[in-house]
């Protein structure tokens, strides 16, 4: 079984379609010890396939379109973050704080790009913030130790493990036991029926609202790839908390933003929520059941509506309520230690549990828009970054060699949008008759009202 079949088959997709794909493979894109190409290809091959499967349901069409994919878009959209500029500048990435640090015993990660972070992860270590202070500080402790104490304070730190150290932790077993996409019905109401889809290009989401409660990578990638397939995505952030902005700029793509208290402007969000198709959540399990929004409760207030939940360790295990980051991810799950060295770990050539995640987070949804369609009901999707990577730890079968060059100019475009001028990486999702590109450019973060276009 190829990764794509696997893929597909885990999403409960009909394995005949998957010959209306073919791809152009591409040495040296995404080069890793771990069959990165073989992931991002599989996962955007299906968000393409669940596309143009929904569209063609919607149309009316006699055939799915055929899905064409080309390694050196999906490596390109992987990496996007490292290709974008603004007004000729390129973003920041990683602060100081975020890295690999050295422990007595083996070595850390951390992960404060975000200020309330960094201000957790210096109070639990009580010191400065001096990378130079925490580099001794650290080098005095063990890995497990600051794991737990950062944790404990609401910071961010994982110890770096072995993959046989992350399979033998009782978080790792319990994900491996999980499917990589995981799908229930929530209710027994009729879904509304999408009206048909006419004309060019195909927007196998047009008509859809999609309330976007979700942050940093995986989450904001899924649904700007709903944005691209038509949808009216509003997303929807607290007036306290921004986002970072050059994330916010090369994930904001199609979308507005608007923030919204929910402990204030209830009713606000209520009315968003009574006409809208779906709602995907990107923060860790639980953080928003207090406001009334598991999957069970969005459902029962919406009937029909299509809930997509995204986690960084899985809803369940010992680790279900800690917050996690592609990059903590890799760390705790082995990925690190393959891809790096006796002496040091490494990375992955991009986030590619944060990229390959949210476009099988897009797939999910479309699958279960697709499956609406015939059968009805509310639904929820569930998927998370630890599951993605033991799929790529546990790669399916090798892949083939492929053409020379990734060729990344061919899939860059240059635009002009409030927060100035941007050269982005076009999306890698595509199919005959399908968009080429997003209708509109990222504003600026939260200035949206928060209503329906």
């Amino acid at each position: 079984m190829t990764d794509m079949e696997f893929a597909w088959s885990e999403l409960g997709g009909d394995p005949a379609l998957l010959a209306r794909v073919s791809a152009v493979v591409r040495r040296g894109a995404l080069a890793a010890r771990l069959p990165v190409r073989e992931l991002a290809r599989a996962s955007v091959g299906v968000c393409a396939l669940a596309a143009a499967e929904l569209g063609a349901r919607r149309a009316g069409l006699a055939e799915v379109p055929r899905v064409r994919l080309d390694d050196g878009a999906v490596a390109s959209a992987f990496t996007s973050e490292r290709h974008l500029l603004i007004d000729g500048r390129a973003p920041v990435t990683f602060a100081p704080l975020s890295r690999f640090w050295r422990t007595a015993d083996g070595w850390v990660r951390t992960h404060a790009n975000y200020p309330h972070h960094r201000e957790r992860l210096l109070r639990a270590l009580d010191l400065p913030a001096d990378p130079a202070a925490v580099e001794r500080a650290l080098a005095e402790r063990s890995a497990l130790e600051v794991e737990e104490t950062v944790y404990a304070a609401g910071g961010l730190a994982v110890a770096t493990r072995t993959p046989a150290q992350w399979a033998a932790h009782e978080q790792g077993a319990e994900v491996a036991r999980r499917p990589l996409v995981e799908s229930e019905r929530l209710d027994t109401t009729r879904a509304r029926v999408l009206p048909a889809l006419t004309g060019t290009p195909l927007l196998p989401a047009a008509g859809l609202r999609v309330l976007d409660l979700t942050r940093v990578i995986a989450g904001p990638v899924a649904t700007r790839t709903l944005a691209l397939l038509g949808a009216d995505v509003l997303r929807l952030d607290p007036p306290g908390s921004p986002e970072l902005p050059d994330q916010h700029a090369d994930t904001g793509f199609g979308k507005r933003s608007a923030t919204l208290d929910l402990a204030v402007d209830r009713r606000r969000f209520e009315e968003l929520l009574a006409t809208a198709d779906v709602v995907v959540t990107g923060y860790r399990p639980g953080a928003l059941d207090r406001f009334g929004l598991s999957a069970e409760e969005l459902t029962a207030r919406r009937p029909g509506l299509v809930v997509a939940q995204l986690s960084a360790w899985g809803a369940y295990g010992p680790w279900a309520d800690r917050r996690g980051f592609d990059s903590l991810v890799q760390a705790a799950t082995g990925i690190a230690a393959v891809e790096g060295t006796p002496e040091r770990p490494g990375a992955l050539p991009a986030q590619a549990l944060d990229h390959g995640t949210g476009h099988l987070l897009a797939a999910a949804v479309l699958r279960a828009l697709t499956e609406q369609s015939s059968e009805g009901y509310g639904r929820v999707v569930r998927l998370a970054l630890a599951r993605t990577a033991t799929w790529l730890t546990h790669p399916t079968e090798p892949d083939e060699e492929g053409i020379d060059g990734a060729l990344p100019e061919s899939w860059l475009a240059d635009t002009v949008s409030p927060i100035g001028r941007l050269r982005y990486v076009l999306p890698p999702v595509s199919f005959d008759g399908g968009p080429g590109d997003w209708t509109r450019p990222p504003g600026p973060w939260g200035t949206d009202p928060a209503r329906w276009s």
